[in-house]
């Protein structure tokens, strides 16, 4: 540190405040230096700007079609509308980076460059959680971790951070733990938990355009892989933090146990939902009969079947249910579904002709297929009306079967009226008998 000639007599207090501290002054050297340092960081920032503008677009449009395919409006906001941001961020980070490492640059020079690269990287960190749709909290709190890191880094090394974070902390039996190892799981945690995500959402794209597979077997494959996948980040993330698992064996064969008995339910409908998926005989898009309740698969998840009712309404069915209990799916082997619509026709009508009206009704009704035809049974003599049943076919049977029902019925009301046969309705005979009384007897 070499001394100001001000110190003496009325020195400024603020220099003699610096000096005190024990700082070096920058001289001309260093702030030339630095000069030199911010104009490289401007070049970078430039650099990153250029690359976002012209760059960005173009690995955007990649991404949607080879990575994002349709599902990213599941992730909230998704990546592909901040990929431009990613890359304008991410170069000048990097840019930054190696204009920090190709430099032996002074503590001076190396704080602009620090405070740059460390908002570049903080922000390149945020976009790219968020796009993955994790909450804006973490985003910011890993942003904030990869600024002073990149910043410390810069200007000194991580050391002395390190040092007061694992000072800070509780000793729990032969472990610490410190502010140090919080953050670490936390930033590892977050990092798997995105990377899971990303390979997810990357895997199910390259699954759902291949042409090999029906949509079951696509489906069964993207819900493996992704159990696959966590399992992986799961062990990776233990062997990262360095948990040794044998110290925990007592421990984790009693909570084992004690989940396998609570969880017995949960395992066994994730069980069944891939039986189901592996043989086929339920799949996304049928129409299955549960109970009293008809509807269409919409999606078969690791705990239940979502399925769709005509009425809107959403029922969740345990997958176990699905594989004890009597289903009756309308598009298992064949999507053709025949629909028996009754009809009643009065005795002094020509059966014929109102025979042929039904077959009529039912051909021109939109939904009913030409092949299998349509046809016309008699059923009984009723009490008041000759019964008849039309028997026709439809092969969208998710599209319901009492609009169908509805058509047919419509169509032949007016056709019956126009050929003047009326539709029959209940009579009730009543006859009315008067009783005379004897005439009284003398007595």
């Amino acid at each position: 540190m070499t001394p100001s000639p001000g110190l003496a007599g009325g020195a400024n207090p603020f220099a003699v405040w610096w000096h005190s501290t024990g700082f070096d002054t920058p001289d001309r050297t260093d702030l030339t230096e630095v000069a030199i340092a911010g104009g490289f960081v401007l070049l970078c920032l430039v650099a990153g700007v250029m690359a976002g503008r012209h760059l960005g677009p173009v690995i955007a449009r990649w991404w949607k079609d080879h990575v994002a395919g349709h599902h990213e409006p599941a992730w909230g906001e998704g990546v592909a509308p901040r990929l431009c941001a990613i890359v304008r961020h991410g170069t000048a980070a990097l840019l930054l980076e190696l204009l920090l490492a190709v430099y032996p640059w002074g503590s001076f020079a190396a704080l602009p460059i620090g405070i740059a690269l460390g908002l570049a990287a903080a922000f390149t960190a945020h976009q790219i959680l968020r796009g993955l749709g994790l909450p804006r909290w973490i985003g910011w709190s890993v942003a904030l971790i990869a600024f002073v890191a990149l910043l410390s880094q810069a200007v000194g090394g991580l050391d002395p951070i390190t040092a007061v974070l694992e000072r800070i902390g509780i000793n729990i039996g032969r472990r610490r733990l410190s502010v140090l190892t919080v953050i670490t799981m936390m930033l590892t945690v977050v990092v798997l938990f995105a990377i899971v995500r990303l390979a997810n959402r990357v895997i199910a794209h390259w699954i759902a355009r291949t042409g090999s597979l029906d949509a079951t077997q696509k489906l069964l494959a993207q819900k493996l892989i992704s159990i696959f996948v966590v399992i992986a980040a799961f062990f990776f993330g233990i062997d990262l933090l360095g948990i040794d698992l044998t110290t925990f064996a007592v421990f984790s064969g009693a909570l084992g146990l004690a989940v396998g008995f609570g969880l017995q339910k949960t395992v066994g409908n994730l069980i069944a939902g891939i039986i189901l998926l592996m043989d086929r005989s339920i799949k996304p898009g049928d129409v299955i009969v549960v109970g009293q309740e008809a509807g269409r698969v919409n999606r078969i998840g690791v705990r239940a079947v979502s399925i769709i009712t005509r009425d809107g309404k959403e029922h969740l069915i345990p997958n176990e249910n699905l594989m004890t209990q009597e289903v009756e799916n309308w598009s298992f082997s064949d999507r053709n579904v025949r629909v028996r619509i009754p009809v009643g026709v009065p005795y002094e009508c020509d059966l014929r002709v109102a025979q042929q009206l039904m077959l009529q009704a039912a051909r021109e009704s939109p939904r009913v297929l030409n092949s299998p035809k349509p046809n016309v049974w008699l059923t009984s003599y009723g009490d008041y009306a000759v019964e008849h049943e039309i028997l026709a076919w439809i092969s969208d049977p998710e599209g319901g079967v009492g609009n169908v029902r509805s058509d047919v019925l419509n169509r032949l009301w007016w056709l019956l009226k126009d050929n003047g046969i009326d539709i029959p309705v209940p009579r009730r005979d009543i006859r009315i008998i008067e009783r005379r009384e004897p005439p009284d007897r003398e007595i």
